[in-house]
């Protein structure tokens, strides 16, 4: 073998070598998270493979769970959904900061996530997106459907659909004029609280077209016009009104609930350098904003805006209003023992006749 042809052959080696240097980045986050056009920009970037697995809030804590935090380098929950689990079940490891451009971030969300997230002195996640859920309002038939009250009106008999979970039972007792958060500790207060709630919740039950899991198929229900008054998120909302005028996202005047879904690295991540990487390569403002253009979800990042569509900028001043805006109900993080409270009085609710 001539020694031209041997360097030949070892500066290709070298190359397939260092363009998978970077080993596989396992992410576990929720559907839409990881739009295919950004991974395929970020594996030819650094040369490193992404293997996604969708979730949710419950099932990423139970795989977690089970492996000790292990089986996954970066996971992608909401932001209070960290502290309580981190200090009983220890399945992440603390954020390293100095590790992320923490000036691509919006600083007010940083510092709140940092604060959401702190156990034992050390913070445990960046913020990645944030939204709310509301109401999705079909104006042509319900054009008087302002607060989640609604869901229990007998008005909009069978065209009522929202989901059997924890964010149902909040965002009614915000409109029926408590403060759950105030009661996270104080469970008996909390579980009184609930219990009338679910209560409200048996009472209206035959108001109900169904009680939706799927974001796919509440926006198909609404489209059709089969449901005209539902509980769901903002982008959704918004997705629809671009299809049909008469259909938008409300704000309710007891306050939309506000949500952040963060970055956090697994306890036994194994690919500390990609998941780093990871997160700043979604922060990048035109990366954020490709993703927000996309799924319709706010970002995180602070520059992201001049990248933004009109038709998205338009989506926020249309449903909030700076009073609206003010009146956010962000989560905070939930107690161990809330979740129990509320699973039961969920399960009553959809074990009633």
């Amino acid at each position: 073998m001539s020694k031209r042809i041997l360097v030949m052959l070892l500066v290709l080696a070298f190359g397939i070598t260092s363009a998978y240097a970077g080993g596989t980045l396992r992410l576990l986050t929720w559907k839409g998270y990881a739009p295919k056009e950004l991974v395929d920009k970020f594996e030819k970037e650094t040369g490193i493979k992404v293997e996604v697995t969708y979730s949710n809030n419950e099932e990423m804590i139970a795989k977690l769970r089970a492996t000790r935090g292990a089986g996954f380098d970066l996971a992608q929950p909401s932001q209070d959904r960290i502290s309580s689990v981190q200090k009983k079940y220890k399945i992440y490891r603390p954020m390293d900061y100095s590790k992320i451009k923490t000036d691509q971030i919006i600083p007010s969300m940083l510092s709140a996530v940092k604060k959401n997230t702190l156990v034992n002195g050390k913070s445990y996640a960046v913020p990645f997106c944030w939204g709310t859920s509301g109401l999705i309002i079909n104006k042509k038939y319900a054009p008087d459907a302002k607060d989640y009250t609604a869901l229990l009106d007998p008005k909009y008999k069978g065209r009522i659909s929202y989901r059997l979970k924890r964010p149902t039972l909040i965002a009614l007792a915000f409109a029926l004029g408590h403060n759950p958060f105030e009661l996270y500790s104080k469970p008996k207060e909390y579980k009184a609280l609930m219990e009338k709630i679910g209560q409200k919740l048996i009472e209206a039950k035959d108001l109900v077209k169904n009680y939706w899991s799927n974001g796919d198929a509440l926006l198909q229900l609404l489209r059709s016009e089969e449901v005209y008054v539902a509980m769901g998120w903002d982008g959704g909302g918004w997705k629809l009104h671009k299809e049909n005028p008469n259909i938008d996202f409300v704000a309710p005047k007891s306050g939309a609930l506000g949500w952040i879904d963060t970055f956090a690295i697994p306890a036994k991540s194994k690919n500390l350098d990609a998941a780093y990487k990871w997160i700043n390569f979604m922060l990048r403002p035109e990366n954020a904003a490709y993703f927000t253009n996309k799924e319709g979800y706010f970002t995180a990042s602070k520059d992201a805006e001049k990248y933004l569509k009109p038709e998205v900028k338009d989506n926020l001043k249309r449903s909030f209003t700076k009073v609206d805006i003010d009146n956010i109900k962000w989560y905070p993080p939930v107690p161990a023992n809330i979740e129990s409270i509320e699973a039961k009085i969920l399960d009553k609710v959809k074990s009633a006749r």
